[in-house]
């Protein structure tokens, strides 16, 4: 099985760096001249494609269980993290709620297609290096997603998880953008097999381990305790991770 995946990782690459590579002018032309709304379909449409790219890899990813979600509210998704896959396929299946995401500063230059989404689009590019300064970039992140009407997705954990198995969740950014938005919904996922596409390593990748995204019922964040939302969120999200 790895031999077979030496080759298709190759192809996998160039598919997914082609998808990058193509969208970059495609976003800015759509940003610049059309606005919003159009770089977003943009956006939305690109994610579609890296999440498909998977099935070179022979990985599908298929999101189970799909719960009546209000439109028009701020939806905060808050999720288990695996790998870098876990991310098209957010934005993708969720994307009648307009998901940011908040991210690393580094990441905001040098990656096709990611950098300039990440700086036009609505994603807060934090410093991890610098406390106060995190917290007010999250504190302008939170009052853009109360106005706009955005939804967020956010990853407790802090880093990705390089066995599947959930770490202990760092709630402060949930608590951060629920100041702002005390009226939003908070939707708990599971994700589960994406860190298996790096179970070599970086290369090869892994094959045939379907990826699956557990949506679980939301929750009115102003319908119960800020302490108990929390623990029930995180019991939520790490009820489906399988082993």
């Amino acid at each position: 099985m790895k031999i077979i995946s030496y080759p298709l990782s190759v192809l996998f690459a160039l598919t997914f760096f082609l998808v990058l590579v193509v969208f970059h002018p495609l976003q800015w032309v759509a940003f610049n001249v059309f606005g919003y709304k159009s770089h977003k379909s943009v956006v939305d449409f690109m994610n579609l494609l890296l999440t498909r790219s998977l099935l070179v890899l022979g990985i599908h990813v298929k999101r189970i269980n799909k719960p009546a979600i209000p439109e028009n509210r701020t939806v905060i998704i808050v999720s288990n993290h695996q790998s870098l896959f876990d991310i098209p396929p957010i934005i993708w299946f969720f994307r009648k709620h307009h998901i940011k995401f908040v991210s690393k500063k580094e990441l905001g230059k040098g990656i096709p297609s990611v950098s300039y989404n990440l700086r036009h689009g609505g994603a807060a590019l934090i410093d991890r290096k610098d406390g106060k300064a995190a917290i007010v970039e999250l504190g302008k992140f939170s009052k853009k997603l109360n106005k706009n009407t955005w939804g967020a997705a956010i990853f407790p954990e802090g880093t990705r998880s390089r066995n599947g198995k959930p770490k202990s969740f760092s709630t402060n950014g949930l608590k951060m953008i629920l100041k702002y938005n005390p009226d939003a919904i908070v939707l708990p996922i599971s994700i589960n097999n994406s860190w298996k596409v790096f179970r070599y390593g970086k290369f090869p990748l892994g094959l045939f381990s379907p990826i699956t995204i557990y949506t679980h019922q939301p929750i009115e964040a102003n319908s119960i305790d800020m302490n108990d939302l929390l623990n029930e969120v995180e019991e939520k999200v790490k009820s489906k991770i399988s082993d």
